[in-house]
């Protein structure tokens, strides 16, 4: 069996592994998507307002830094179920 068959067949076979990967594509998105509204809407008053831009510019790279972290999270999961699924599945 080739190695890509393999993996297609675990993966179409993997609600787990399915799971993961479609959870950590939509925390990514959502984490980003509400890390652009929130800094989007972030303005500071009086003395701190020349500062507003460069808080905005901080908050955004936390939100993306959170984003790829738990995209990170979710496919090391992925494989980890991956790898339990394939060994179920190939050793009938």
């Amino acid at each position: 069996m080739n190695w890509v068959e393999e993996f297609l067949v675990v993966l179409v076979y993997s609600k787990r592994t399915q799971w993961t990967i479609g959870l950590g594509i939509a925390s990514f998105v959502v984490i980003l998507a509400a890390g652009d509204y929130f800094a989007g809407h972030l303005s500071l008053q009086g003395v701190f307002a020349p500062m507003s831009d460069a808080v905005r510019e901080a908050v955004l790279g936390r939100y993306d830094k959170a984003a790829w972290s738990s995209l990170g999270a979710f496919l090391v999961l992925a494989f980890k179920c991956y790898r339990k699924d394939r060994k179920r599945l190939l050793t009938l």
